[in-house]
């Protein structure tokens, strides 16, 4: 949890009420050094307490609407979550590895966006900017040097977060459906 992030004020100025999933939740996001999904959030109170998922959902688009909460694109039609910007969280651009489908957030300095500047030169009127760097991660380039040391036969190709398929392992998956 941010320790300091009074997360009981920060729902009263927003005009939301506090109750114990909010706060929880609110935690969660808090000590994460990463945006969660909302299954990644779940997991984690279902360890300590029984909440639905639908109620996860729920307080995330409460929490969301009352700009508490950002709601981030993580590739494949899926959000992930993270604390809004506030005087303790500085607004900052995220790294998203186009191979693992994790997500990092950069620190606040390393990608300058200059919001005035945009302001000045558009007409519109700005709401929400969201700025994501799509690349490959250290752990995934990691895996394809070690990989590529090893010849062609042992390739790796990382599908999604978590999941790895092996070239013996891509070559059996292709056998059972041919």
């Amino acid at each position: 949890m941010c320790y300091r992030c009074d997360y009981r004020s920060l729902l009263k100025q927003r005009g939301v009420s506090s109750t114990a999933h909010r706060l929880h939740v609110l935690e969660v996001l808090g000590s994460s050094p990463c945006p969660l999904s909302a299954e990644e959030i779940h997991e984690s109170m279902s360890r300590s307490e029984n909440v639905n998922r639908v109620t996860i959902y729920r307080i995330l688009d409460l929490l969301t609407e009352k700009k508490l909460v950002e709601r981030l694109s993580s590739g494949e039609r899926s959000f992930r979550y993270g604390l809004a910007p506030n005087r303790n969280h500085p607004r900052h651009a995220h790294f998203y590895c186009t191979e693992c489908g994790s997500i990092e957030c950069l620190s606040p300095g390393a990608l300058h966006l200059s919001m005035d500047s945009l302001e000045r030169t558009f007409s519109g009127l700005i709401k929400r900017a969201e700025v994501r760097l799509d690349g490959i991660c250290r752990n995934c380039l990691k895996l394809q040097k070690s990989h590529e040391s090893r010849g062609a036969g042992g390739r790796t190709i990382v599908k999604g977060p978590g999941r790895v398929l092996t070239g013996q392992l891509m070559s059996d998956t292709r056998d059972r459906h041919r």
